[in-house]
């Protein structure tokens, strides 16, 4: 039994050679991260592990690997790639990999949030085309960040946003408690909330969970942060809150299309600052991932 990592950028093809150990199963790293889907049942020949990190997987494709039993993804967010129940179907099991970047989603959660507060995008876009805009931002000490899903990314936006001077709200799908965060229903939390962030994994109980109405129930001039999956907010009402002002700003790592086109209203309106789903990638948070996807291989192995 052998793997083949499909789609390795340099970065992590250097990371999974350097921490290589003889109990390993047999891996060939295929250096091409913009290896296309028709592609994969070539670069995977007979393999029956297939490492995934960002490149489609379409049933169609997964028909045509003869070999392949087992799809390792490099994160969570696999449903936004593949489809986990027709997989099964053929035999095949995809295997998710959660925690390795709590930290580093944390710390652009954050990032993302004050660029937000104090129009840092915007004055930095204006003052390179040579114009001198000064704009009042939001002070945060004292505001309240709303956490709609609380798991370990959003346990660690909690403990840096408490540690500086924010008040923590929080709804979960099910009961939690953690220290200096309070749990409140959904409608408290977008009513009472100065910036709302989203941490729910998607799945079909939460595609399309932040609804227009859900968005026009959030405090006006509220500030928007996804760092999760697009597809959990309604982006055209989400546009519409922007164009009328009733969100002050969105802030954005995620996107329903990727790249983001350029002429995308998202890109287009000075009110959103974006970064391009690099929310995870810190050297730290890279070896964590291919750590636990060979830990993932290891076990596969053993069991068979």
């Amino acid at each position: 039994m052998h793997a083949v990592f499909v789609d390795a950028s340099e970065t992590l093809a250097m990371i999974m050679e350097q921490q290589a150990k003889p109990d390993n199963p047999p891996m060939v790293i295929h250096r091409d991260p913009d290896v296309t889907p028709e592609q994969l049942p070539g670069v995977l020949g007979d393999a029956a592990i297939a490492i995934i990190d960002h490149t489609y997987l379409p049933t169609d494709i997964a028909r045509q690997c003869v070999g392949l039993k087992h799809v390792v993804f490099l994160g969570t967010g696999a449903r936004s790639y593949m489809n986990i129940e027709e997989l099964a179907d053929l035999g095949i099991t995809v295997h998710l990999i959660r925690g390795y970047g709590d930290t580093a989603v944390a710390e652009s959660t954050i990032a993302l949030m004050w660029a937000a507060a104090r129009n840092l995008a915007l004055m930095d876009r204006e003052m390179r085309a040579g114009q001198w805009l000064r704009e009042d931002g939001l002070q945060l000490t004292g505001k309240t960040i709303g956490l709609i899903g609380f798991g370990g990314i959003a346990a660690e936006v909690a403990r840096i946003a408490h540690g500086s001077g924010m008040k923590v709200i929080a709804w979960n799908r099910t009961p939690k408690t953690f220290d200096g965060v309070t749990f409140v229903e959904i409608d408290t939390l977008l009513r009472d909330s100065h910036v709302v962030s989203l941490h729910l994994l998607l799945n079909d109980e939460t595609r399309g969970f932040l609804t227009r109405d859900r968005i026009a129930a959030m405090r006006p001039g509220a500030i928007l942060v996804n760092t999760a999956r697009a597809a959990l907010a309604d982006e055209a009402a989400m546009i519409d809150a922007l164009q009328s002002s009733h969100l002050r700003h969105a802030a954005l790592d995620v996107f329903e299309i990727e790249p983001l086109p350029a002429d995308h209203p998202l890109a287009t309106l000075p009110n959103v600052t974006l970064s391009a789903h690099s929310a995870f990638r810190t050297p730290e948070a890279s070896e964590n991932l291919i750590a636990a996807s060979l830990a993932h291989c290891r076990r596969i192995a053993e069991a068979a």
